[in-house]
């Protein structure tokens, strides 16, 4: 078996240990490697025989923990083959528990490192024991009377002589977790430090639950020395146009946000809420392991310049379900997740480039003039609707009934014109240009 024990730094200014709250945000983040975690005293354990193969192999499992774990504020990391050896062996500083043989490593260490010594430990040291070690040694049947059968059973279960038993943290239904700063933060982005160690936990729990975020917000709460027109805290909700839990794409989109608000107050205290969770399917259609991709797509780039322009100044073409070409596709923020509709099949060629407003025609004769006269090629297709699109401070609506044809210039070239069908004297206009 291959256990993982996780130590936290200490509250920050004190030796006091890790609050509940720390050591079950770091336990959240640790179930997308394993179900098997628990919570040990001060630590977090973790069983992850079963995910050496799907992470890699031992090395880049490791590897993996330990970088995600600093930004967590993970202090020691010691990998054993049970979770009380584990442990004992983070709290001595040691991380590999299979460099010797466990019985080895064991008797070496101090016996503070075994949570079971300490309500005996003065007793212990008086009668010239100072390492798990000598405690082994001491003969069985005088520890059981003397001390507890805990005692006993922590030694066995710390050797890999008796199997352990835990209580596996569940994986929470909803995500919010809370991060009380270290010092009051007066600039926005400086939010963004406790704002990634929230973004880690949340990319924890998306993987466990095998999920992106497409939504989340970020609360904070001023400081309680504040004015009274500050208020209590303010918001701001991100927006993705996918599912994702890349962390480092969710700091920087936060760090384009973030850079633009102006914090009334000094902050204290942050909170992350995932408002929006999608599952996450991830495909690779190559037989080999991908390789690591360089640069970034353009959807992502796309939301990085909408968080620092501003979502009206980056626009995308979205196709809409319409028959009347100007209203075939429409602008939309680019960072706004919204389903693409195909333009509706026609039994004419469509033109490359529609004019905004169509230009009116000369007429001479009953022919369309435009550069000469126009010599009508393809037609007519009929296009009629739009008494559903109202225009509310006009009144009225943009209703069309038109006869399209194609029609060759000599000058222009190939053309996109149409006849008006409800006018009472029909009319003629220009709308397209075929490329």
């Amino acid at each position: 078996m291959l256990w993982s024990a996780l130590l936290p730094s200490p509250t920050a200014g004190t030796a006091a240990p890790p609050t509940e709250a720390t050591q079950r945000a770091l336990a959240t983040w640790a179930l997308q490697f394993t179900p098997r975690v628990a919570l040990a005293d001060e630590a977090v354990l973790m069983e992850v025989e079963a995910s050496v193969r799907l992470f890699g192999g031992r090395r880049a499992l490791r590897d993996r923990v330990w970088a995600e774990g600093r930004e967590l504020g993970v202090a020691q990391l010691a990998w054993a083959p049970n979770g009380l050896a584990a442990l004992a062996l983070a709290r001595a500083g040691i991380e590999n528990g299979f460099r010797q043989a466990l019985d080895v490593l064991l008797d070496s260490l101090p016996m503070a490192t075994l949570s079971a010594v300490h309500p005996h430990r003065r007793t212990l040291e008086h009668i010239g024991c100072r390492t798990l070690g000598d405690v082994r040694a001491l003969p069985r049947g005088g520890i059981g009377r003397r001390f507890d059968q805990h005692l006993l059973q922590a030694l066995d279960q710390a050797y890999g002589l008796a199997p352990e038993a835990h209580e596996w943290v569940a994986l929470p239904e909803h995500f919010e977790e809370r991060l009380e700063l270290m010092a009051r933060v007066e600039q926005a982005p400086a939010l963004l430090f406790g704002a990634r160690r929230l973004l880690l936990v949340l990319s924890g729990w998306l993987a466990a639950r095998r999920a992106g975020v497409s939504a989340f917000t970020l609360r904070w709460a001023h400081d309680a020395m504040r004015s009274r027109t500050a208020g209590e805290g303010g918001e701001i909700t991100i927006r993705t146009a996918a599912p994702t839990r890349d962390v480092e794409h969710l700091s920087r989109l936060l760090a384009e946000h973030l850079a633009r608000v102006e914090l009334l107050a000094p902050v204290g205290d942050l909170v992350l809420v995932a408002t929006g969770v999608q599952p996450l399917h991830e495909q690779s259609a190559s037989l080999l392991p991908d390789t690591v991709r360089q640069g970034e797509t353009l959807g992502l780039v796309l939301e990085r310049l909408s968080a620092r322009l501003g979502p009206q100044r980056v626009q995308r073409p979205v196709l809409c379900e319409d028959h009347r070409p100007e209203w075939m596709c429409r602008w939309q923020p680019a960072a706004l997740l919204l389903p693409r509709k195909a333009a509706p099949g026609t039994g004419l060629p469509q033109p490359g480039f529609v004019l905004p407003v169509p230009l009116r025609l000369v007429v001479r004769e009953h022919r369309p003039v435009y550069h000469g006269e126009l010599l009508l090629l393809l037609g007519p297709q009929r296009v009629e609707g739009g008494w559903w699109d109202r225009i509310e401070d006009a009144g009225r609506t943009r209703n069309v009934v038109r006869d399209y044809w194609v029609a060759l210039s000599a000058q222009a070239g190939v053309l996109w014109v149409f006849q008006t069908r409800l006018d009472g004297a029909p009319s003629w206009y220009l709308h397209g240009h075929f490329a």
